[in-house]
């Protein structure tokens, strides 16, 4: 008897235990109270759901709580600042080195801004070419004070730092102004193209409008094309090494830092340079040849020979800039070559920027008279 009653009471016990539980469930499942009697399969369903809803919680709380590590961990190695290394094998010439770069660059900035100065007094060289002359010297003074004040301190005190921000600032105007500069090269040649080539008809096609629309067109496109550029490579993650093998941030050692996937960004540079370089190399080719065949066609051997030696001297300055930037951003991987690019840069920003105003205010007799002008009123 005594048997029958705890097997009956451990039944009561049970059913109770089952009832509580199917209320519970039908309390967390949203059921109403009326329906709280179920079965085993209901049951089962519900129990599956809530378990699917807990584990999605979980799942959830653990993705935001590794963001949030990932987070943290990103903030704590970002690197902050770069250090511009330069030219470490002669540091120990840095004191001549600082003095030769010094005087090149005064001297460049100098003669460019006789050039400015001259096209802006006199209205005599109020034309096309002239305006695109001294829009390219303007352009060529600013692209050389991104870079060689940089240059001269790391050659007086040795490695520079640099903030992240200011870096990408100096690449993007070294970058935008380099298009610009190569830009007004190919439209001062087509401008001579027309001037010697096609002389009848120069004054009505190239007058001051279009020549200010051009440059317009110079300075719009290259803002496109490296705002682009500069916009990916601000989306690159730099958490390694912070020492750019370079005398300034240029975009191909700087890239070679990233712990990011570059390869798209490699790609861009790649196409950009090939768009902005060679475009602009084939249409002054083109422009050079048929002035080189007009120059042969001059029955005065006199005239021939100064033609040639212009031109001679103009293309030797083309060469020496078209074949730097060639050289260092016509390359798939901006990885490659880093110790020689800087060697192909100091080329770029010294060499062919010094020798530019020279040979465009000393061979132009032009520039000559408006400057002995100006002299004589100064002195007047």
């Amino acid at each position: 008897m005594r048997k029958f009653l705890d097997w009956k009471t451990s039944i009561l016990v049970r059913w109770k235990s089952e009832k509580e539980e199917d209320r519970a469930l039908v309390a967390a499942s949203g059921l109403g109270e009326t329906s709280w009697s179920i079965g085993r399969k209901e049951k089962l369903v519900i129990k599956e759901a809530l378990f699917s809803v807990s584990c999605f919680w979980i799942k959830q709380l653990m993705t935001d709580r590794e963001t949030e590590v990932t987070m943290e961990v990103k903030n704590e190695t970002t690197i902050q600042e770069f250090v511009l290394e330069g030219f470490p094998a002669v540091q120990h010439l840095g004191k001549f080195l600082f003095l030769v770069h010094l005087l090149a660059y005064l001297a460049s900035i100098t003669g460019n801004m006789v050039i400015i100065t001259i096209t802006w007094v006199d209205h005599r060289l109020q034309t096309p070419m002239y305006i695109f002359l001294s829009t390219f010297s303007f352009c060529e003074s600013c692209f050389i004070t991104t870079v060689i004040p940089t240059l001269l301190s790391i050659f007086l005190s040795g490695r520079q730092t640099i903030p992240f921000t200011a870096c990408l600032t100096q690449a993007f105007a070294f970058l935008f102004l380099g298009s610009i500069i190569f830009f007004l090269m190919a439209v001062m040649s087509l401008d001579r193209h027309l001037a010697i080539c096609k002389p009848l008809r120069y004054p009505t096609v190239m007058n001051l409008r279009v020549s200010f629309l051009l440059v317009f067109f110079c300075y719009t496109l290259s803002f496109i094309f490296i705002t682009g550029l500069l916009v990916q490579v601000s989306q690159l993650s730099f958490c390694g090494p912070n020492v750019i093998s370079h005398f300034f941030c240029d975009l191909g050692a700087l890239i070679h830092l990233s712990c990011s996937d570059t390869r798209s960004v490699e790609i861009y540079i790649f196409f950009l340079a090939l768009l902005v370089i060679l475009i602009a190399l084939i249409l002054t080719f083109i422009a050079y040849s048929n002035i080189i065949v007009t120059i042969v066609r001059l029955p005065s051997a006199k005239e021939r020979q100064k033609a040639f030696s212009t031109c001679l001297s103009h293309l030797i300055v083309l060469s020496l800039m078209y074949g730097s930037c060639v050289f260092t951003y016509v390359k798939p991987k901006q990885t490659n070559r880093l110790d020689s690019n800087r060697e192909a840069a100091l080329v770029n920003t010294v060499v062919t920027l010094l020798l530019n105003p020279v040979i465009y205010t000393l061979q132009n007799k032009q520039i000559h008279q408006a400057l002995r002008k100006t002299l004589s009123r100064m002195r007047l």
